[in-house]
């Protein structure tokens, strides 16, 4: 029998954090991307979560630096993220508040 994997989903973004990235940060120590890879693109997605009552889903080469600042500006602010268009319009992305949209290393996308 195989092993069925469920992707878990959160509430808000502060949960995800703290029920998702922290764990994944005391047990790897050092780790870069929620893969725990380096580099390189991948479909996979890490978990959900909810955002402005829109459901957003969080990839797996996404960088945990970049998961710190975001979290970092939710203490601050109940929208730490702005919602963009993708390029052609057919979904949206979150991007951290004050941060570069150019090699975010974040990537977080609508769910369709």
């Amino acid at each position: 029998m195989s092993e069925v994997n469920v992707i878990p989903e959160f509430k808000d973004f502060k949960t995800f954090y703290k029920k998702a990235v922290e764990p994944l940060l005391k047990a790897n120590l050092g780790i870069v991307r929620l893969d725990g890879k380096l580099k390189g693109d991948t479909k996979k997605t890490f978990a959900y979560f909810w955002y402005m009552d829109k459901k957003w889903r969080v990839k797996a080469d996404t960088f945990i630096d970049r998961l710190n600042i975001a979290f970092a500006e939710s203490q601050k602010s109940d929208e730490p993220f702005v919602i963009k268009p993708l390029r052609d319009n057919k979904g949206e992305i979150l991007t951290i508040k004050g941060q570069p949209v150019r090699d975010a290393k974040f990537y977080v996308y609508l769910v369709l």
